[in-house]
């Protein structure tokens, strides 16, 4: 394993890099108030009985793995350009991050019709990415082969997170080849220029091709396009759940669904939902959810994600889990994607993410009773230089211990790990390494949170009748003792 010397980083210049109102936001008093709640909601007291052996000895506990989960996206997998990088990027998966979110876009797991992507092919290995001259214009960049993916993450033990089964994206979700079967005269409307190669443009503008038709009237002048997309969606959720669902321990069901919710287009028994995306199967969030349950194990975490956190999303969860979905966690996204938005927070120009916005957030989304996963976040560095770093890295660490305090949170996964790995529009400067795998201060930051201030290591003493109590972090420990032979004994144990 890399071991990698932390950086020196003075409380001088962290204070010359953000400004009085910034301090004043992460006062002392609110350090403190995050420190009780972390010792309320993510502690408990363990009392366990040990062999005979082991009473009246000295008891070493030793943490061993986390049950809330920290994780990031693993899109990268193989493709950083050389052995040395891609060694250095699994790594952080098993010791970083207990948890890897892997990519299942339609459009690029399925870039020909009826092929999905599941097993490798040349073009999903290292040497393939080492040799590629321009990765980005791959268009499976960012998005390896499956089977690789999860048998790694098997390896690791780690827990693994399927990203996403139903999406109305045109541009990120959809397939071209399942765009291209939608009736040419209605994207002719929208004044675009019909390129199979590359239908950025014409993905995005697709629900602009339906503008003045209700949803019944787009059902009937698409008839085909009707029957295709839902037999479709359906046909590509029971086939993932038949590959990996007993390998996957949770599921983004439905992406980005609270917005076509706000607007009335989930409506019960439609056939067509005339979502923004552009046309989506009727009441696609519920139906997706139904099928889910259908053919995922039991012990599967389905759970809904959105970027909308505003009172449609609290309203559509309710909805669905009142009219029988099982909805098991609710994502929630937080991406500052805008360099200059992190300027300005470090500056006090602005209250983005402030301690009150996000007790604000999460208390409001925390009314629909369920956990919550902070399933996707971003924080840039402006500029990419040391100041940048520092800021990027002092946000995370505040925000980072401000989301762990909050009881109904059950995870946070880091977005883009890696910089220069984002999707296109996405910053550069957003990875916790940089382009060469070189960690920057916000590795350091998470890494101290991870696996030094949020992890229990102590000693405890056996009573006589062999029992060992402590409070610590939950997660799985080893508890240790010398027998009466001398010989270290030890016991695997699980503080939930």
């Amino acid at each position: 394993m890399t071991e990698y010397k932390a950086p020196q980083l003075s409380q001088a210049e962290i204070d010359e890099a953000f400004s009085d109102t910034y301090r004043a936001l992460w006062n002392d008093d609110e350090q403190r108030r995050i420190d009780a709640d972390i010792e309320k909601h993510r502690k408990a007291d363990g009392l366990f009985q040990l062999p005979a052996s082991a009473a009246g000895r000295e008891v070493r506990v030793e943490q061993l793995s986390h049950d809330f989960v920290f994780g990031a996206h693993i899109f990268n997998f193989d493709q950083l350009g050389s052995d040395e990088r891609n060694a250095r990027y699994k790594e952080l998966y098993g010791t970083l991050f207990n948890s890897a979110t892997i990519a299942f876009y339609w459009k690029q797991l399925e870039l020909e019709e009826g092929r999905p992507r599941f097993r490798a092919e040349y073009r999903d290995t290292a040497e393939f990415w080492n040799r590629c001259g321009d990765p980005q214009r791959q268009p499976h960049w960012r998005r390896p082969a499956v089977d690789p993916v999860v048998e790694f993450c098997l390896s690791k033990g780690i827990r693994l997170h399927g990203h996403t089964l139903v999406w109305g994206s045109n541009r990120w979700q959809i397939p071209d080849w399942l765009i291209n079967k939608i009736p040419f005269d209605y994207l002719k409307k929208a004044n675009l220029e019909h390129n199979p190669k590359d239908n950025t443009l014409l993905s995005e503008a697709t629900g602009c091709a339906f503008e003045g038709m209700s949803a019944k009237e787009m059902e009937k002048a698409l008839p085909e396009y009707t029957t295709l997309i839902n037999t479709l969606t359906a046909k590509r959720i029971i086939e993932i759940a038949m590959r990996y669902g007993d390998k996957i321990d949770s599921w983004d069901v439905v992406n980005e669904s609270a917005g076509d919710f706000g607007r009335g287009g989930m409506v019960p028994g439609s056939k067509l939902c005339k979502s923004w995306y552009g046309p989506m199967p009727g009441d696609y969030t519920f139906r997706g959810f139904k099928i889910a349950e259908g053919v995922f194990p039991p012990e599967a975490k389905l759970n809904i994600n959105d970027y909308n956190l505003g009172e449609d999303y609290v309203r559509q969860v309710r909805s669905l889990r009142a009219r029988g979905c099982k909805i098991d966690i609710m994502g929630a996204q937080m991406h500052l994607f805008d360099p200059q938005i992190c300027r300005d927070i470090a500056d006090g120009k602005s209250l983005v993410q402030s301690p009150r916005e996000v007790r604000e957030t999460i208390g409001r989304i925390g009314r629909a009773g369920l956990p919550i996963h902070l399933s996707e976040i971003t924080i840039t560095s402006p500029g990419g230089d040391r100041r940048g770093q520092v800021v990027q890295a002092e946000i995370a660490r505040n925000l980072y211990r401000l989301w762990f305090s909050f009881e109904p949170m059950m995870g946070i996964t880091w977005w883009n790990v890696v910089d220069g790995c984002g999707a296109p529009g996405e910053p550069a400067v957003s990875g916790l390494f940089t382009r060469d795998m070189e960690p920057k201060l916000s590795y350091f930051a998470l890494d101290g949170l991870i696996n030094r201030e949020w992890r229990t290591n102590t000693v405890c003493t056996a009573d006589a009748d062999a029992l060992a109590a402590f409070r610590g972090f939950r997660g799985r420990y080893r508890l240790s003792w010398a027998g009466a032979d001398g010989c270290e004994e030890s016991l695997i144990c699980h503080l939930k």
